[in-house]
């Protein structure tokens, strides 16, 4: 009896180290989603130049899509968006949700002064439709397919690492496979 009680303390503090190793290895930018592999939800949104014009899901269908969450608030924003202007000179479709910024102004002098990679580009004033994606903060980059899917989440920057890696590899072949083959 003495003995299972000294152990309890070391069963304890073994499982807490390996909780600890656990998340010390983890990536960060991995987070799993709730939505991979599901529809994107359902929203409405004004868009950011034109506030009486609104958007629904369907802008996220009928091409593969990249649907990056930005901020002007947000310094990681910032270093991300040259190169995502540098994909979608290269024909990546991107499409923008500002999440959360104070200013609709603010955001398009953004966008006017560091350039528009976005197709479209969505004002989420609230966070309410991001909260909906799952979106802990900006940036964060969902890879959506022709049909509304979620296929992929990426929590942080896009830069040429992420891109020549699994994020850009995923966008091809997901083209590849929805545009049946022909690329």
């Amino acid at each position: 009896m003495r003995i299972a009680i000294l152990a309890i303390p070391l069963i304890i503090f073994i499982v807490l180290v390996g909780f600890l190793l656990r998340g010390l290895f983890s990536d960060p930018t991995e987070l799993s989603s709730a939505l991979v592999g599901k529809p994107v939800p359902e929203f409405v949104l004004p868009d950011i130049y034109q506030p009486e014009t609104l958007h629904d899901q369907s802008v996220l269908t009928g091409q593969v899509v990249l649907l990056n969450v930005w901020a002007t608030w947000c310094p990681t924003c910032r270093a991300e968006h040259e190169y995502l202007n540098q994909l979608a000179a290269e024909g990546v479709a991107i499409i923008g949700l500002n999440y959360k910024d104070d200013s609709r102004a603010k955001a398009v002098n953004w966008l006017n002064t560091l350039g528009d990679p976005y197709q479209l580009n969505l004002f989420d004033e609230m966070g309410n439709v991001a909260l909906d994606f799952g979106v802990y903060g900006a940036p964060e980059t969902f890879l959506i397919d022709t049909d509304g899917i979620v296929h992929y989440r990426h929590v942080g920057d896009v830069n040429e690492r992420v891109w020549t890696g699994e994020l850009g590899q995923r966008y091809r072949a997901l083209v590849e496979v929805q545009s049946g083959g022909a690329s």
